[in-house]
């Protein structure tokens, strides 16, 4: 699910999608949206982060199939 923006017509990701906070770079997974702030999850797990909304976009198609990898190597040593 991509949230429209109304300001400047872009999309964003949905809860849910991964997504990346280009204030820091990091990829994310889309956890909510609490007030004015995104919160974030790390792909591999761990402390969420709050993004500002116009910071959080699709990523590129190579961050996200390596942030896909990363997820599936991750499951895969876990006994997934």
């Amino acid at each position: 699910m991509l949230v429209r923006m109304a300001s400047n017509q872009q999309t964003r990701p949905g809860i849910s999608e991964l997504a990346k906070d280009t204030a820091t770079g990091r990829i994310g997974v889309v956890m909510a949206e609490v007030g004015a702030r995104v919160q974030m999850r790390p792909v591999g797990g761990g402390i969420e982060w709050d993004a500002m909304p116009d910071d959080v976009v699709a990523p590129p198609a190579r961050e996200e199939l390596s942030a896909r990898l990363a997820i599936k190597n991750g499951n895969s040593r876990g006994g997934l």
